[in-house]
């Protein structure tokens, strides 16, 4: 299914690199809620091909990091603060960075103004909650077609899939439910 579902996909570049690894590029190169996708479905390898799966995992830890100058903002606009005012210390080079979010690590700023407490801040991709909602809507339009037009397409439940996902990832944008796990 894989196999035949990016064998016409206008996204290549060198055709010479094996097709799982063209198919993770292809994945990165669309942006975050594909490398999401390509996370989650390498996790599923009651689904793809093992040297898929594999490709696909690569996923998991390999994505640019955004600038600590745009982490800086994102805070300042959703917590109404300056980051120095909140924090004694903020690292602006990421400790992990993902394909929605990244961390940094930063110090508490204690009532007197010393160093408190060592935190992980988790910051948002600046601009990715539309960006998340086109894709969606996007893999949901390829989740129906799948269904239709390929022969495994309805055992392999796409659009249940993509449902899924949906949830996890509205879950995972989510900065108080992400806290509370």
């Amino acid at each position: 299914f894989v196999h035949s579902l990016f064998r016409w996909c206008p996204v290549r570049r060198d055709t010479s690199a094996p097709l799982p690894q063209r198919v993770r590029l292809a994945l990165e190169s669309l942006g975050p809620i594909f490398v999401k996708f390509g996370q989650v479905l390498s996790t599923r390898r009651d689904l793809l091909p093992p040297e898929y799966a594999e490709e696909l995992a690569r996923l998991q830890d390999k994505v640019a990091p955004f600038p600590g100058e745009q982490a800086r903002a994102v805070i300042e606009a959703s917590l109404g603060q300056r980051v120095d005012d909140l924090y004694v210390d903020f690292g602006d080079v990421p400790v992990a960075s993902a394909s929605v979010a990244q961390v940094h690590k930063a110090w508490l700023r204690q009532s007197d103004g010393s160093k408190g407490r060592e935190v992980a801040v988790k910051v948002l991709r600046p601009g990715i909650q539309p960006v998340i909602e086109q894709d969606l809507a996007l893999l949901k339009t390829l989740a129906g077609w799948v269904e239709r037009f390929f022969v495994d397409g309805k055992r392999l439940k796409p659009q249940e899939v993509v449902g899924e996902f949906d949830k996890y990832l509205h879950d995972e944008l989510d900065m108080m439910h992400e806290a509370g796990n």
